[in-house]
């Protein structure tokens, strides 16, 4: 099975941040069942699902906004996989 290419993710209008894990967990694939929090997530891309070529989160600066903490621990869980296993990993875009 290939990789998909480009996967976009819009979170301009994400209030919470179960509505971001939700919205993660229907993007991504990941499982139903799926914890809806960072170490859950961190769990998911490391191993569970194949992640994009390339991944774009747009509204990402609304986001950083509305929900900074979620929005910097997305994001250490995207760069470290990027730094720990690159070859799985997405190539990143914040808009």
């Amino acid at each position: 099975m290939t990789r998909p290419q480009l996967l976009e993710i819009d979170v301009r209008d994400l209030g919470s941040a179960r509505e971001l894990h939700l919205a993660l967990r229907d993007a991504l694939g990941l499982p139903l069942w799926y914890g809806c929090n960072w170490d859950a997530f961190w769990d998911a891309i490391s191993g569970l699902v194949e992640m994009p070529l390339q991944l774009r989160i747009t509204g990402w600066h609304s986001l950083s906004r509305r929900l900074p903490d979620d929005a910097r621990l997305m994001e250490q869980c995207l760069r470290r996989l990027q730094s720990k296993y690159p070859a799985s990993a997405a190539q990143l875009q914040f808009d």
